[in-house]
C-alpha cells in the first residue's frame, strides 16, 4: 500500500477517535448542565451562594465586619460594573474601579428630600469617561447609616431595583450583626450577674470559717485561704467564655473544701467522673453554680446535712453532667416560677445556667430539673463535647421554662 494511502488511513482513525471523544465530552457537559438544573435554578443558586458569602462579611458590622470582600460579592451579586459601600465616615471600600471613591462619596451624600429613597445620577463624568450611578440608602431604624453606590454603563430599571433592595438586605444584615453582639453583652451579663451572686454570700461564710481556724489549727486556715484564693481567682477572671470541665470541676473542689470547712461531717461530696469528658468544652461558670444551689437551697436548709452527688457521664459526642442533692428540695411549680423570673434574687445561678446553655446550643440542650418537697433536686446538662459555636440559639422574645418534674417521676423523659 502507498505511504500516500497509508497517511491518510492513519489520520482517518485518529479523526475518528477525536470525534468519539468529542461526543462523550458533549455528552457529559449536558448531563451535568441537566444536573445542575435549570438556567432559573442555577441563577438561584449563584444568588443565593453570593449572598451568603457578603453575609458573612457584613455581620460584624461596617467598623467589624471585612468591607472589601462584602463590596466583592455585593458586586458579582448585581452585576454592577463597579460597586462602592460608604457609611457615615466615607467609602469603607470599592470593589471595580478604584478611582470611582470620591464620586461615590460625593454622590453618597443625603439631600435634604431623599435621605431615604434610592435616587440615579445618568452619566456622571469621571477620569475615564461617563457612567451611570444608582445610589441606594442603607437604613436601620429610620435612620441612614450607609449608602450603596452601584456604577454601570446604563442604570436599567432592573439595576435600580435590585440595589434597593441589596441595600435593604444589607442594612438586615448589619442589623442581625447587632443582635450578635446584644446576645454576646447579655451573655457577659449574666456572668457578671452569677459572679455578684457569689461574692456576697459566699465570701462571707468562708472568711468566717477560716476566721474560726486562725487560732485553733493556723495550718487548716491558711489552706483554706488558699483555696480562697483559687476560687476567686477563677470565678472573677476576665476572659473565656467558655473552660473545660476539669477547670470546673477543681474550682468546684475549691469551693466545696470551703463549705465543709463550714458545715463539717454535714456535708458530703460523691464525685463520679468519666476521664473522657474532662476536656469537653463548657460554658464559664455553668457546673459551679448548681452545686452551690444545691448547697444553699438543699443542704443548707435540711437538718442534719446532707450529701452531694456530681456526675459526669461521656455520651458519645456529648457530656451529660448532673449535680443532685438529698436536701429539701422544691415544690416544682414554685421552682418553675422562679425561674421563669417570677421571684428575682431566688436561683439566679440555675436560671442564668440554663439561659446561656440555650443561647450556646439551642433550647434543647437547657437545663432538665428533677424535684419534690423533702425528696432533694438533680439537675442535669447535656452539651456537645465539641467546641460550641456562639450565638447558635435561635432569638426568642423569651426564655423557654426550664423542665421540671417530680423526684418519683425521674424513670420518664422529660416534657
Amino acid at each position: 500500500m502507498p505511504e500516500s494511502m497509508l497517511l491518510a488511513a492513519a489520520v482517518g482513525v485518529v479523526a475518528g477517535v477525536l470525534a468519539v471523544g468529542l461526543v462523550l465530552v458533549l455528552r457529559r457537559i449536558v448531563r451535568n448542565s441537566a444536573e445542575l438544573g435549570t438556567d432559573v435554578e442555577q441563577a438561584t443558586y449563584e444568588t443565593l451562594h453570593l449572598a451568603s458569602r457578603a453575609a458573612a462579611h457584613l455581620r460584624g458590622g461596617f467598623g467589624v465586619g471585612d468591607s472589601a470582600r462584602a463590596a466583592r460579592h455585593l458586586r458579582a451579586l448585581l452585576g454592577a460594573d463597579s460597586l462602592a459601600l460608604v457609611d457615615a465616615t466615607g467609602v469603607l471600600a470599592v470593589d471595580g474601579d478604584a478611582a470611582l471613591a470620591e464620586l461615590a462619596e460625593r454622590l453618597a451624600r443625603p439631600d435634604k428630600g431623599g435621605a431615604t429613597k434610592v435616587r440615579v445620577h445618568h452619566r456622571v463624568a469621571t477620569r475615564s469617561g461617563e457612567t451611570d450611578a444608582v445610589v441606594a440608602p442603607i437604613v436601620q431604624d429610620g435612620r441612614r447609616v450607609g449608602a450603596l453606590v452601584a456604577f454601570s454603563d446604563r442604570a436599567r430599571a432592573g439595576l435600580v431595583r435590585a440595589t434597593g433592595e441589596v441595600a435593604d438586605w444589607v442594612a438586615s444584615q448589619l442589623e442581625l450583626g447587632e443582635l450578635d453582639a446584644s446576645r454576646a453583652a447579655l451573655a457577659e451579663a449574666e456572668v457578671r450577674a452569677l459572679r455578684s451572686q457569689i461574692s456576697p454570700h459566699f465570701i462571707y461564710n468562708s472568711l468566717n470559717a477560716i476566721a474560726s481556724f486562725i487560732h485553733t489549727d493556723p495550718v487548716r486556715a491558711r489552706e483554706l485561704v488558699l483555696e480562697f484564693a483559687d476560687f476567686t481567682r477563677y470565678s472573677f477572671r476576665r476572659h473565656g467564655d467558655f473552660t473545660t470541665v476539669a477547670e470546673e470541676l477543681r474550682s468546684i473542689d475549691s469551693y466545696l473544701r470551703l463549705e465543709r470547712a463550714r458545715f463539717g461531717d454535714r456535708l458530703q461530696v460523691t464525685l463520679q467522673i468519666a476521664p473522657e469528658v474532662l476536656p469537653a468544652i463548657v460554658p464559664f461558670l455553668s457546673i459551679q453554680p448548681l452545686v452551690e444551689n444545691a448547697v444553699r437551697h438543699g443542704l443548707e436548709r435540711k437538718e442534719g446535712g446532707g450529701r452531694i452527688t456530681i456526675t459526669a457521664e461521656d455520651q458519645a459526642g456529648f457530656a451529660e453532667i448532673s449535680v443532685e442533692d438529698d436536701g429539701v428540695g422544691i415544690d416544682p411549680e414554685r421552682l418553675a416560677g422562679i425561674l421563669a423570673g417570677g421571684t428575682p434574687g431566688e436561683h439566679v445561678g440555675v436560671r442564668n445556667v440554663d439561659a446561656r446553655l440555650r443561647q450556646v446550643y439551642g433550647d434543647e440542650h437547657g437545663l432538665v430539673i428533677e424535684t419534690a418537697l423533702g425528696a432533694g433536686t438533680l439537675v442535669r446538662m447535656r452539651v456537645p463535647k465539641s467546641q460550641p459555636l456562639r450565638s447558635t440559639a435561635p432569638a426568642t422574645g423569651s426564655t423557654p421554662a426550664i423542665p421540671v418534674r417530680l423526684a418519683a417521676d425521674r424513670s420518664e423523659e422529660a416534657p
